[in-house]
């Protein structure tokens, strides 16, 4: 799979369907789905943002930096405790992939130990490729891997993760995150709503590859799932800039303050759909990765911000999309989550 990632820093275990596929708009995109094509069927057009937009990245990487780095500083110390150097990363493609190289350099450069790294696809609904478990279970012991994303959202990824890898006795089904607002994970850098700056970006913080795509016509029996390459928009890549940023502080950055939190992030979202009157709990994202993935590359119906945070710079990327959008933004008493994006339903328009 080609990448503007180096292969020394992540070995992406996914089939090149690079123009096989054309990528479609969101509001198309949306009306399939909502008519019941699963959404690994299709690729979604790779949103460019105004100058406006990408300036609020920039803003959000000075202003995070610190303490992305902290929470990559603590989830490396986690897994090094659990594995020591008997340790593979295994990033969910594509969120989860940057965080993983992080993940990896940290753990050389405090324990001085090369990880292996690679990354795989799981969709909701669909599983985990098993051809590339297979691959990574010909190689290495089940208990050496270990799986690594960015955030939990409602957590519906984590738990699609320890379905799948119920059938593979050795392998841990918990889930390395940074970011862990729906409070199902121990190993993570923090349970508080972090904003991770690659959220903020599409395939110009992931490496120039797509979101993971998964269809019968395309991928064979014996085939990876598959993804896209994005060559065309090399001038605009910026995965290692956002790398070499975060890096920058590993050493400097204060630690994290402990939180804790009561009940689950599913339980809220539930919450919010019985409030809003939402009768697929898939319509509601919470989470500010989750929130920036709605606007991004779904028809959103309004963004909800927890009360006080309407001038909070942190969610000056949200403002901004959803102010190019006509998106509303509303206030919301949220707990575990600092924003919830929430999809329109398209029947009702």
């Amino acid at each position: 799979m080609r990448t503007s990632y180096r292969s020394e820093d992540v070995i992406l275990l996914l089939k090149d369907i690079t123009g096989l596929v054309t990528p479609l708009p969101a509001a198309e995109r949306e009306k399939y789905i909502q008519s019941g094509t699963h959404y690994c069927e299709m690729l979604p057009l790779e949103y460019t943002p105004a100058p406006s937009y990408l300036e609020a990245y920039e803003q959000a990487l000075v202003t995070q930096a610190d303490a992305v780095a902290a929470a990559v500083r603590r989830t490396a110390d986690l897994l090094y405790d659990i594995h020591q150097e008997n340790l593979v990363l295994v990033s969910l493609a594509r969120a989860g992939i940057p965080i993983g190289i992080l993940l990896r350099w940290q753990l050389q450069r405090k324990y001085g130990i090369n990880v292996p790294h690679y990354a795989i696809s799981i969709i909701r609904g669909r599983g985990i490729d098993h051809n590339a478990m297979r691959y990574l279970l010909s190689r290495y012991a089940p208990e050496q891997l270990r799986f690594v994303d960015g955030w939990t959202g409602k957590g519906a990824i984590y738990r699609e993760l320890q379905k799948e890898l119920s059938v593979y006795p050795g392998v841990s089904p918990d889930l390395a995150v940074l970011s862990d607002p729906a409070n199902l994970t121990p190993l993570c850098g923090t349970h508080m709503d972090l904003l991770i700056p690659s959220s903020c970006l599409n395939c110009t913080v992931s490496g120039l590859i797509s979101r993971t795509f998964l269809r019968k016509d395309i991928i064979g029996q014996n085939d990876f799932h598959g993804a896209a390459y994005y060559g065309q928009l090399a001038a605009e890549d910026r995965s290692y800039s956002f790398l070499r940023a975060i890096a920058a502080r590993l050493s400097t950055a204060p630690d994290l303050p402990e939180i804790e939190l009561t009940g689950t992030g599913l339980a809220e979202a539930k919450q919010i759909a019985l409030h809003f009157g939402i009768s697929d709990i898939n319509f509601v994202k919470p989470g500010i990765g989750e929130a920036t993935r709605v606007l991004l590359r779904r028809v959103p119906w309004k963004l909800l911000v927890r009360e006080g945070e309407t001038s909070n710079g942190t969610l000056k990327h949200l403002f901004r999309l959803a102010q190019e959008k006509n998106v509303p933004i509303e206030t919301y008493p949220l707990k575990h989550y600092r924003a919830c994006g929430i999809i329109k339903r398209l029947a009702d328009t």
